[in-house]
């Protein structure tokens, strides 16, 4: 947010800070929401690449809504099915290193603006 806008609306009595301001979030709390995210966001891009949801739930002995939902990055869906699923579209550890990392590097330059 501009700090101009940031300023007018502290002026009428508004507050301004994150979403982790107003849920009162520990930064481990954040960081393991962005890593989430983060894998849910690349196993999305890989998945659309090799296949559907429906076949992407074989996979996982599992269901197409439920893999919609790690893609969608419900907060009901563990990081153990998301790894399963990035595992199951061929990715790497390395490769999931990376999505994680993606996440840390995001917050980096949150935490510096």
């Amino acid at each position: 947010m501009e700090k101009a806008k940031r300023k007018r609306l502290a002026a009428k009595g508004w507050k301004v800070g994150s979403a982790a301001d107003f849920l009162r979030l520990t930064p481990e709390e954040e960081s393991l929401i962005e890593i989430k995210l983060a894998l849910a966001r690349s196993l999305r891009q890989r998945r659309q690449r090799q296949m559907t949801q429906a076949q992407l739930a074989v996979k996982l002995r599992s269901s197409q809504p439920r893999v919609a939902k790690a893609e969608g990055g419900d907060a009901s869906v563990s990081l153990e099915l998301l790894v399963r699923a990035m595992l199951a579209t061929g990715a790497t550890p390395k490769e999931i290193g990376k999505a994680i990392a993606v996440a840390q590097k995001g917050d980096a330059l949150v935490a510096a603006t």
